[in-house]
């Protein structure tokens, strides 16, 4: 199982940690180093300053959002940063949801997500193959451009740039059944939201027949402490604002996934709290067990005890968000 060190998206401003940590993931020998979107920062600007002062760890995004740009111009981005990163890309896609695609990007979330995914890893694939001119006439995405408001005179073009690799990694953020089934046969690796080592068979039917390579890259807090209740808080808060936030109260993706993973009731409690602006209490709410089960918190003993659940499992990367170089030096020792 690689490690990587997942940095997340920019809250309030840039954290004046990240370089240093993902400087210092290099040195302990971490695979990889990822960043993030939501509706402030993008995900490719802080890791091409990234890629700048590294020169071996791989680069990936997880992930960056599909209504943010059209599949041609994320793309143009991936293959431009694997150039200057001399192939150390990896591109981590997601859709979002109904939510921040229609409230923030403006646009209309897909009524078939499965489809509108299908067709822009098509159209993604197409331009760093290169092969001929992009060309798809879809649902959610047509190349060149048909519709009663264009002026149908476009034209199909080949970038002009040569893509440095046409097998640049494709990654997918999938949380239900049937989208993370669609993610193992059209992606090169699946990144998990939430990864229970303890609750595998939440996903074993969506899992079956994975391609040789094929990535599974969940994320997981890490953080070594005596207090592991103090240690779980951030994990409390980061899944009581997903979970109650993020989302609307009748289609929250992140809620159903927690559902499905043995917490409807306090899933629902979460989110009815949240919306209720009772965040403080919402974040009391999330149990600690759940908590616990989906990060690497406490002394450095426990968590060797906890590590090996995870490398046991089919993940084979581990992206870590860590608050500190320490625990990343602990984590890389005892995953050699």
């Amino acid at each position: 199982m690689r490690l990587g060190l997942a940095l997340g998206y920019w809250g309030r401003g840039p954290s004046p940690a990240h370089l240093d940590l993902a400087t210092e993931a290099e040195r302990l020998g971490y695979d990889s180093v990822w960043t993030a979107e939501a509706w402030g920062s993008d995900a490719f600007t802080p890791l091409t300053w990234i890629a700048a002062h590294t020169s071996r760890i791989r680069l990936g995004t997880a992930i960056v959002q599909m209504a943010a740009r059209t599949p041609t111009a994320t793309a143009m981005h991936a293959l431009t940063l694997d150039h200057l990163s001399g192939g150390r890309m990896m591109l981590g896609l997601g859709l979002s949801g109904p939510q921040v695609v229609e409230g923030w990007y403006g646009r209309p979330f897909p009524a078939s997500p499965l489809t509108a995914t299908r067709e822009y890893v098509d159209v993604v694939r197409q331009v760093l193959r290169r092969e001929a001119p992009v060309a798809l006439d879809g649902r959610f995405h047509r190349h060149p451009y048909r519709g009663e408001d264009g002026t149908g005179l476009g034209k199909p073009l080949k970038p002009i740039t040569h893509p440095l690799r046409a097998d640049l990694p494709l990654l997918l953020g999938a949380e239900g059944p049937k989208n993370i089934a669609q993610t193992t046969r059209i992606a090169d690796g699946w990144l998990p939201l939430y990864w229970s080592p303890i609750r595998t068979d939440a996903y074993r039917a969506s899992l079956t027949d994975l391609p040789e390579g094929f990535m599974i890259a969940p994320m997981a807090r890490a953080a070594v402490c005596e207090d592991v209740a103090a240690g779980l808080l951030p994990v409390k808060a980061m899944l009581g604002f997903y979970i109650g936030g993020m989302g609307h109260a009748a289609r929250n993706f992140h809620a159903d996934l927690m559902a499905r993973m043995g917490y409807e009731e306090e899933a629902r409690r979460i989110q009815e709290l949240f919306l209720a602006g009772r965040r403080e209490e919402a974040v009391l709410a999330v149990p600690d067990a759940f908590a616990d089960e989906i990060s690497l918190v406490g002394p450095r003993e426990r968590i060797a005890e906890r590590l090996e659940l995870w490398r046991k499992g089919p993940v084979t990367d581990l992206l870590v968000t860590a608050p500190d170089p320490h625990t990343l030096r602990v984590l890389a020792e005892l995953n050699s």
